[in-house]
């Protein structure tokens, strides 16, 4: 009997695969461009353009699109969804589930998380400025009189890339799959046409050219596996993007559509080097004919911003988790849909991103230069993306089964180790660069979070228990005037240092009185139903803990507004609630915690930090902040 899936879900499907190929494969969908020419002429002794060679390498890409993107991405990992969401923070957050928290352990798995979160920066710079120069690079193939605009033209789109992102991409967007099938299609027929013309060139599909050719090269084949990783640098984002499309739109878009055209162009490339070894200069192309290159140079260079926009918005995502996770200090976040939560727009990212981008092209000039820098980044990510997955998937599994899992995922590891060797090579001639984005990246990461720790030592030492507090304030009150206070804490079981300076100062209460915290849990998504705790302290005395996923941004109003429902005698007019902040003025000990620069580091972000009152939303005109020096 055969099972058949109802139109209507048949119908969506389809329509987030098309959605997914905008999105998704934009990075891996670009790299023909460059990756096979790269291979062949990146090294410092360029291999002869022999059928040994072209078919060995070709082998080589082939067998990395089969083992590291279908076998470890498509079908491995994207089975370690986190409610449905994908991404390094998602995984390093299962991770944790399963690891004891406090532990060593633990420790080592965050750690590894945020490293590799931070290596995505490191990419988000490198993408839009090799896609975009070597898409625009096709201009010298039309004219070499051309070849002088290249820099300036490739600087002009990716200045325009990043002002428009302030509008948003919801309308763009839509454009984005479309474009992208065509883009495909095209890299298929393109492939096709030059492989009618040799179809023995299809036989590199058996991995004995990739054997041979280590065999016959083995220096020289170690080092092009940092060429070859090339062609399957997109393949983190498969990962990251899966809550927005889902595990079954992103498989069946790779095997219906893109591994097919990849493979058919690259194949295409290599008939074409064989029949014609002149054409290394640009094989991509010149598999072209001539009164198509000018269109080629336009599709390819909206393809190439496409991809980069991919990796930009990936940026905003993954800064917003990290605020949420507490591994970053508030920034500036900007919604520019009405209808989709996941489209933000964070200023202060998206600048800092366009400026590396265009120092980045202005240094490196050509994707030949940016190549030798990219792959580095990536690979040490899949290193950790593997290392993780061996934490938190196989738990279900039992015997002959287990076994075989661990053995393909440890088959997969050593691949992953073997790619970042290799690519540990391009560390002298420009992959230090994603390095040190990566490593500057983890340590703001790190020291806001070892800064946030210190600070909440700090402000818990000598602090009252809530409970013995509001037994002894109802009893013996101080002078109450009308309205609700609202006093936020990051402590659920202490007062708020808010309170007692309020006290002090005013000497006067409320006549209600609510203590609010915000909290994220290690989940991306907490349901509505669970979102709300309310508890009694006393007559007049509540507590309300609210609970975020680490997507999703805390909202005060909404807050209330359910507690509203939850609590009906709790009324929250809004010119009769007042709501209470702490405001820590950081200065550095005498014998500070941490070193002297890295809390001179923290300092400086805690007051560049975007105020607690824009965060949540709170009304701005209802609050009292309450200031407190705090030495670290």
């Amino acid at each position: 009997m055969s099972h058949t899936r109802p139109q209507g879900q048949e119908s969506s499907l389809a329509a987030l695969s098309l959605a997914a190929l905008g999105v998704v494969y934009g990075d891996i969908g670009t790299s023909p461009l460059y990756t096979l020419q790269t291979c062949l002429t990146a090294s410092s002794t360029p291999l002869p353009i022999i059928a040994q060679n072209v078919m060995g390498i070709l082998s080589l890409i082939f067998w990395g699109l089969v083992l590291v993107v279908s076998l470890k991405y498509v079908i491995i990992i994207l089975r370690a969804d986190n409610r449905g969401e994908g991404g390094i923070l998602s995984l390093m957050a299962l991770a944790l589930q399963k690891t004891a928290a406090g532990s060593r352990k633990a420790a080592i798995v965050a750690a590894l998380g945020i490293f590799g979160a931070a290596l995505f920066y490191g990419d988000s710079v490198i993408t839009p400025a090799i896609s975009v120069l070597s898409a625009l690079e096709g201009v010298g193939v039309v004219s070499h009189k051309l070849d002088p605009y290249i820099v300036p033209l490739t600087i002009a789109v990716l200045v325009g890339l990043f002002i428009i992102q302030a509008k948003g991409t919801a309308s763009v967007g839509k454009l984005f799959g479309p474009v992208m099938v065509v883009w495909f299609i095209i890299l298929g027929l393109l492939g096709i046409a030059q492989i009618i013309k040799n179809p023995g060139i299809l036989a590199a599909m058996s991995p004995m050219y990739a054997f041979r050719f280590a065999e016959f090269h083995a220096e020289q084949a170690f080092v092009l596996l940092g060429a070859v990783v090339l062609a399957f640098t997109g393949a983190e984002a498969l990962y990251a993007d899966m809550g927005h499309f889902g595990r079954p739109a992103i498989r069946r878009a790779w095997f219906g559509l893109v591994l097919p055209s990849l493979v058919l162009n690259y194949f295409g490339q290599g008939a074409l080097l064989l029949s014609d070894p002149a054409t290394i200069k640009n094989p991509f192309f010149l598999m072209a004919p001539t009164w198509a290159l000018v269109p080629m140079v336009v599709l390819a260079t909206i393809a190439t911003v496409i991809a980069s926009q991919a990796v930009i918005s990936g940026a905003y995502s993954m800064t917003n988790s990290a605020i949420q996770l507490g591994f970053s200090p508030r920034l500036n976040l900007q919604h520019t849909s009405e209808t989709e939560i996941g489209q933000i727009y964070m200023p202060q990212v998206n600048w800092l991103l366009l400026i590396a981008v265009v120092l980045l092209v202005l240094a490196f000039k050509s994707s030949a230069n940016l190549a030798a820098a990219y792959g580095l980044a990536v690979t040490c990510t899949m290193v950790i993306t593997t290392l993780l997955a061996f934490i938190v998937l196989g738990r279900s599994l039992t015997g002959g089964r287990l076994l075989a899992f661990r053995i393909v995922l440890t088959v997969l590891f050593l691949s992953d180790v073997l790619l970042f060797a290799s690519n540990l090579l391009k560390v002298p001639e420009g992959g230090w660069l994603p390095l040190v984005i990566g490593l500057v990246a983890f340590t703001i990461m790190m020291t806001w979070k070892r800064g946030r720790g210190l600070l909440g030592d700090k402000l818990h030492e000598g602090e009252l228990p809530l409970p013995g507090f509001v037994e002894s304030l109802e009893s013996s009150p101080p002078q109450r005037v009308e309205g609700v206070a609202i006093f936020m804490t990051g402590s659920s079981d202490s007062v708020p240092h808010a309170l007692l300076h309020n006290l002090k100062h005013n000497k006067v209460l409320h006549e209600t009185i609510v203590f609010l915290t915000v909290q994220t849990a290690d989940v991306p998504f907490v349901p509505k139903r669970e979102r709300i705790v309310i508890r009694r302290l006393g007559r007049t005395f509540f507590q309300v803990i609210a609970t975020y996923g680490f997507k999703e941004e805390p909202n005060v109003p909404d807050i209330l507004s359910q507690t509203e429902e939850l609590q009906p005698e709790l009324r929250f007019e809004p010119m009769e609630t007042s709501y209470f902040l702490s405001r820590e003025t950081i200065v550095q000990g005498k014998h500070p915690a941490i070193s002297r620069w890295r809390a001179w580091l923290f300092t400086l972000m805690a007051r560049n930090s975007v105020r607690a009152t824009q965060f949540f939303k709170i009304p701005p005109n209802r609050v009292v902040e309450m200031g407190t020096q705090v030495e670290i």
